[in-house]
C-alpha cells in the first residue's frame, strides 16, 4: 500500500517537521500504541505524524543508513500493528506500508489526525486497565499532563476546516486530472500505482475522502486542491490583486486569480516576477562595482503570498487581497493569527507559534516546496526585505485578530527615481548612472547635528546593515561631504557622521527639494518612505 509523499524527502525532514516523525529501531507493540495515540491525537493540530520501524533515533533526526527490518518478520509486525491498533481507545488504524530504503526494508506508519480523538493507549503491558492519553511534545511521544488531557479534548473538539468533510459536493467533484500531475511533481510512489487503483481507493490513501464505501464524501482539503473551481465550493478562494494607477486610487487595474489553490498561488507569482518586479542598477562615482536592488525581492513577495494563502480561513467568503500602489504592496487575509499570535508580536516581527489553521493545506504546499511551514515565513520576508536594502515589513492585526494585513514598502531608490509614477509596470533593469541628488541631501540634512550610522538610516527607514552604509552613507564619506566624529576609530561603538563645510556649501547651493522639505517638517515620530 503506497503512501501519498516521497519517502526520500519524508526521511530527510523536508517535507515534514521533525516534531511529526518519529524513529524506533525495532518494533515495540507498547511504543507503536503510545506514538499513533499520540499523533493521531495531534494536540497541536500539525496534522498528524508519520512512526518509522527500523531507523535509530539520535536527538529527534533518523540515523541513516536505517538498521533496517528483517524482511522475514514484516508481515508479523503487521498482523501485530492491527491487534495494537485495536487496543488503542476508541480504536484507531493507521496507513502502513514496508518500504526498501537503502537497501534495507523500514516500516512507515502514516498516522493521519484522526476523527473520533482524543484517543488512549495502554501505558503498561502487565496493567490492561492502565491507559494514558499520549501526544507529542517536540520530538517526543509522552503521557498528557492534566492541563494538557483538557487541552486535548477542547482541540479535539474541533477538526480543522481544510481536514472537515464536505456535505454539499460528492466524490465526482474530484478531477483526477489535477491529482495525477500533483504526484508526478511531489515524487509520490502513487504515481505508479494510478492504473491499478480504483479512484476511490487513491483519495483514500491521499486521505481527501472520509465516509463509508456507500457515501464516500470529499474533504475540503481535496476540493480546494483538487477541484478545477474551488469557488463553487468557497466564495472567498481567491486571490485579487489591484494595481493603483494614481494616488487617488480611481484609475486602477485587477487581476483575479482562480482554480485549485496551488495553481493560483504559483500563476500570481509568475505575474508579479514578470509585472511588477523592476531591477535597478546605481552605478557611483570612483566606484567600479554597481548596486543591484528591487524594488521589491521576489523571495519576500512569495512569502508573504504564501503565508495568506496557507493562513486564512477557507470558510471566510472574502478572498485575498492584494494591493499594488506605487509605494507599497499590501497583502490582507480573514481572519488574523491564531493566539498567543497578537498586534504586539506580529509588530515586533516574534513569531514562535506552532499552530496552523490550515494543517493539511500546509503539508501539500510543503511538498510542492512553496512553503516551509515552520514559522520561518515572517523572518524570511525580513531577511529579504533586509538583504535588498528595503525598508522593514510592517505586519499588521486589530486586537480582535480580524484580519492579517502585510506591508512591503518599495526600495527608497524606486521612490525617489520615480516619484510620482506608477512603478512596475515596466519589466526589466533600470539604470542609474549617479548617486540620487536628493537623496545625497537628505543624508547632508539629517547629518547637520552629528547622527550614528543606525539613525541616519532610521531616518531613510532602512535596515542598519553594510549594503545600506556602502550604498547611502560612504559615498558621501569619500566626497568628502560628511566626515566621522571619530576618524582614529572607524568602528568604534560611539562613531557618528556630521555635515562638512563642502557638504553644507552643496546643500546650501540649491533650493532645499520637496523630499528634503518633508523631512525637515514633518513630526519626528513619522518617516519619509
Amino acid at each position: 500500500m503506497s503512501l501519498p509523499i516521497n519517502i526520500a524527502k519524508l526521511l530527510t525532514g523536508k517535507v515534514v517537521e521533525w516534531e511529526r516523525l518519529e524513529f524506533k529501531r525495532s518494533w515495540d507493540k507498547l511504543q507503536a500504541g503510545q506514538a499513533i495515540a499520540a499523533f493521531a491525537n495531534d494536540i497541536n493540530n500539525w496534522g498528524g505524524g508519520y512512526l518509522i520501524i527500523g531507523i535509530e533515533e539520535k536527538d529527534g533526526q533518523p540515523v541513516l543508513p536505517p538498521y533496517g527490518i528483517d524482511p522475514r518478520k514484516i508481515d508479523t509486525i503487521q498482523k501485530e500493528l492491527l491487534s495494537v491498533c485495536h487496543t488503542i481507545n476508541p480504536p484507531y488504524f493507521p496507513i502502513a506500508e514496508p518500504i526498501e530504503f537503502q537497501g534495507k526494508m523500514i516500516l512507515v506508519i502514516w498516522v493521519p489526525t484522526s476523527e473520533t480523538r482524543p484517543h488512549k493507549a495502554p501505558n503498561n503491558i502487565s496493567k490492561p486497565y492502565d491507559y494514558k492519553f499520549f501526544i507529542r511534545r517536540f520530538s517526543n511521544t509522552v503521557i498528557a499532563n492534566q492541563k494538557e488531557e483538557l487541552d486535548l479534548i477542547e482541540t479535539s473538539s474541533k477538526t480543522p476546516f481544510d481536514d472537515q468533510v464536505n456535505q454539499h459536493s460528492s466524490i465526482n467533484d474530484l478531477d483526477i486530472n489535477l491529482i495525477r500531475p500533483h504526484l508526478i511533481a511531489t515524487g509520490s510512489s502513487l504515481q505508479h500505482e494510478l492504473s491499478s487503483l480504483g479512484f476511490t481507493e487513491l483519495c483514500r490513501k491521499l486521505n481527501i475522502v472520509s465516509g463509508p464505501d456507500e457515501n464516500v464524501l470529499p474533504k475540503n482539503i481535496g476540493l480546494l486542491l483538487f477541484n478545477s473551481n474551488p469557488t463553487q465550493f468557497f466564495r472567498g478562494a481567491r486571490i485579487d490583486v489591484v494595481q493603483f494607477k494614481d494616488l487617488g486610487g480611481k484609475n486602477f487595474t485587477e487581476k483575479i486569480f482562480t482554480g485549485p489553490i496551488q495553481q493560483q498561488l504559483q500563476d500570481a507569482l509568475i505575474y508579479f516576477k514578470n509585472t511588477i518586479i523592476v531591477e535597478n542598477i546605481i552605478k557611483q562615482k570612483d566606484q567600479a562595482q554597481a548596486v543591484r536592488v528591487f524594488n521589491y525581492p521576489y523571495d519576500a513577495i512569495e512569502e508573504a503570498l504564501v503565508n495568506t494563502v496557507y493562513h486564512r480561513s477557507y470558510s471566510d467568503d472574502s478572498p485575498i487581497e492584494v494591493r499594488i500602489h506605487n509605494d507599497r504592496i499590501e497583502m490582507i487575509s480573514y481572519p488574523g493569527p491564531l493566539p498567543p499570535l497578537n498586534k504586539k508580536k506580529l509588530r515586533e516581527g516574534k513569531v514562535a507559534a506552532r499552530k496552523y489553521r490550515n494543517n493539511r493545506m500546509g503539508d501539500f504546499l510543503k511538498e510542492l516546496r512553496l512553503t516551509e511551514g515552520r514559522g520561518t515565513g515572517i523572518p524570511t520576508i525580513i531577511s529579504a526585505m533586509s538583504e535588498n536594502g528595503s525598508p522593514s515589513p510592517v505586519f499588521d492585526t486589530d486586537h480582535e485578530l480580524s484580519y492579517f494585513h502585510t506591508t512591503l514598502n518599495i526600495h527608497p531608490s524606486f521612490l525617489i527615481n520615480h516619484a510620482g509614477v506608477q512603478v512596475g509596470v515596466q519589466v526589466g533593469v533600470q539604470v542609474n548612472l549617479e548617486h540620487d541628488n536628493e537623496i545625497e541631501r537628505l543624508i547632508l540634512e539629517i547629518c547637520k547635528r552629528p547622527k550614528k550610522r543606525q539613525e541616519i538610516l532610521h531616518k531613510l527607514d532602512l535596515f542598519n546593515n553594510y549594503k545600506n552604509y556602502e550604498t547611502y552613507i560612504k559615498p558621501l564619506v569619500d566626497k568628502g561631504w560628511i566626515t566621522l566624529t571619530i576618524p582614529d576609530k572607524p568602528t568604534s561603538r560611539n562613531q557618528q557622521y556630521k555635515t562638512t563645510p563642502d557638504g553644507l556649501n552643496f546643500l546650501n547651493g540649491d533650493e532645499p527639494t520637496e523630499l528634503v522639505q518633508a523631512v525637515k517638517e514633518r513630526p519626528s515620530q513619522q518617516r519619509l518612505f
